[in-house]
């Protein structure tokens, strides 16, 4: 074994590895230690961004930009620190496969429609009065719904009400961008009127999770809008049983004419932790996204504290251990790669099995504060 390194490091080795280079080849005994993994090691930090920040800049940027001037979207994205701007993958990336921002409209303003390629998600965590406009369906917002604008379809949106409006997006731009298969196209009219009744698709399921008969063959979007009255009902439901020892009292947002995720390529949990309640550590291939919507709490997260309180954003990197602890009732909404992974046969799962299922806290993060 010695032998070999020192032969790899020999100058002969490093003189044919340049000479390569020139004809734009590779040496791939260079390259095996970097690109195979014995598991997987992201580029991408468990990181976390503290409420009061994200809306102080969000203010800050209202008087600065609109949707008329300056871009189509007032929306500030979670830049994960451990995916630079050097990197080809690692621009607009909150984890290696997705984005996520807090976009901000104000009462009286227009975020004209488009569409693209990218699959795409929204949270509402703060006001009233905005609706967005998916292939003509103008959808009101409220705060804890959720909502999702598959690839190709027509959105915008606009605010008729008088309090300033945040939500969060996610969507699947790194994956898209790597892949080469980038298409944006904005709506020739600006911002697209009404073709259905307000609210159709919600109104449709009423009923919950019984669909319509007519929704039994698949279709990308047969409900674009989750309540949150709805989604809170059904986690309450789960009340009466013992919390997964994992992830609490957690359901996931399904498109009910597949079973499937309601986005293709983007799972979305929302889950409830008890006051008190800790969970065990386990670490998994998807990495994940999470908006803490209500409560308080921490988690541990390889190791190191990352406290968190209503309005704050974390992430969750792929196959890095991680447990919760609720200070108080605590819902966590979180959105993740799941599917990808699922898609590439690539998805496993640990729990740890030593210090009953808990891990040693190590350091704790210090967040950058407003």
């Amino acid at each position: 074994m010695g032998e070999t390194t020192e032969f790899m490091q020999s100058q002969l080795v490093k003189d044919f590895n340049r000479d390569l280079e020139q004809y734009h080849l590779g040496p791939l005994w260079e390259a095996i230690p970097a690109i195979m993994n014995h598991e997987p090691k992201p580029q991408a930090e468990a990181y976390l961004w503290k409420w009061d920040l994200i809306y102080k800049k969000l203010m800050e940027s209202a008087e600065i930009f609109t949707p008329e001037r300056g871009g189509e979207r007032r929306a500030i994205y979670f830049q994960n620190p451990g995916l630079t701007y050097r990197q080809p993958w690692g621009w607009a990336s909150t984890t290696q496969t997705l984005y996520a921002a807090a976009q901000l409209i104000l009462p009286g303003e227009k975020a004209p429609s488009h569409r693209h390629s990218q699959g795409a998600l929204r949270f509402i965590t703060n006001g009233e009065g905005a609706y967005t406009i998916v292939e003509g369906e103008r959808i009101f917002m409220e705060e804890g719904d959720f909502l999702i604008t598959p690839a190709g379809l027509w959105h915008g949106h606009a605010h008729v009400g008088d309090k300033p409006m945040i939500w969060m997006d996610a969507l699947d731009i790194p994956v898209i961008y790597s892949m080469g298969g980038t298409f944006f196209e904005p709506y020739p009219d600006q911002l697209q009127q009404p073709k259905k009744p307000d609210n159709f698709t919600s109104r449709r399921y009423q009923g919950g999770m019984v669909r319509p008969i007519s929704d039994r063959y698949a279709s990308v979007a047969p409900l674009a809008d989750y309540k949150w009255s709805q989604t809170v009902k059904a986690i309450d439901g789960l009340s009466a049983f013992e919390p997964d020892p994992y992830d609490g009292y957690a359901v996931e947002y399904i498109n009910p004419s597949t079973g499937e995720t309601a986005n293709a390529t983007i799972a979305s949990w929302m889950q409830k932790l008890p006051k008190g309640f800790h969970t065990k550590a386990h670490r998994h291939t998807h990495a994940s996204i999470y908006n803490v919507f209500r409560g308080s709490g921490y988690s541990i997260i390889n190791g190191v504290r990352f406290d968190w309180s209503k309005g704050d954003y974390f992430v969750i990197p792929n196959w890095a251990w991680h447990e919760h602890v609720a200070l108080e009732d605590s819902f966590l909404f979180s959105c993740s790669d799941l599917p990808i992974m699922e898609k590439f046969n690539l998805e496993k799962s640990q729990a740890l099995e030593e210090n009953n299922g808990h891990q040693t806290v190590t350091g704790e993060f210090k967040p950058a504060l407003a």
